[in-house]
């Protein structure tokens, strides 16, 4: 097993359908096959305590109480997700890899919820509490797309909260998401996920081991790796 002096934060975010679950799947799977100890984890959720607010959130039913109380559900969820889980695995040394995480509120409940910047900042500057990911994999596409794959993933059953919105609404994101890029080009990375699936994992594995010792995906020792 690899070992890391401080493990390393990687987020995954986009629009609806855009592929994150499965992409944050083969990443797992690649790191793991390199000797890495990886812990995947999602959002609204991730903790017993943020896993008790998600169904609230995606289906609905909070929704008639407003944005703003949305929001707040979701800061409050982040919050037992970012200290029970996703501080202390890094204080072990292990890579988290996140489907969503602070930039997902910032687009959903900030842009398009209309929300003040003022107050989304405030939320997020609590909930995450200094945990901010090393990496954030953004993966675009246009939102007709994405809604037509979500749609085909949730087969007969019905959309949730989210995939349910206007496709006017879901482009509104993609252009915030891509904003967000842009003003943080350091931390923030954009991938075109209309490619084929092997072709975007092979792309996302170069972005994180570029942040991983050596930066080069070879085998590595344990003491090399901490050196």
């Amino acid at each position: 097993m690899v070992s890391l002096k401080k493990g390393l934060f990687v987020t995954f975010e986009g629009g609806e359908g855009a592929g994150k679950s499965t992409q944050l799947r083969l990443l797992a799977d690649s790191l793991r096959a390199r000797g890495y100890e990886v812990l995947t984890t999602r959002e609204p959720g991730g903790s017993p305590g943020a896993e008790a607010v998600r169904h609230v959130l995606l289906s609905g039913a909070a929704e008639s109480f407003g944005v703003r109380m949305e929001a707040i559900l979701f800061a409050a969820a982040r919050s037992d997700h970012v200290e029970e889980v996703i501080r202390p695995s890094l204080d072990k040394g292990i890579i988290v890899l996140c489907d969503r995480f602070m930039d997902s509120s910032r687009v959903y409940q900030g842009i398009t919820g209309n929300l003040e910047q003022s107050f989304v900042e405030s939320l997020e500057r609590v909930a995450i509490d200094g945990v901010v990911p090393d990496r954030t994999v953004i993966f675009d596409l246009p939102a007709s797309v994405g809604l037509e794959r979500a749609q085909r993933r949730a087969g007969d059953d019905n959309p949730d909260r989210f995939e349910k919105e206007q496709l006017e609404t879901h482009e509104k994101r993609r252009d915030a998401f891509l904003d967000i890029a842009r003003r943080d080009s350091e931390r923030c990375r954009v991938v075109d996920a209309t490619q084929p699936v092997e072709a975007i994992a092979a792309e996302v594995l170069s972005l994180v081991e570029a942040l991983l010792p050596h930066g080069d995906g070879t085998d590595t020792s344990a003491e090399e790796a901490v050196s």
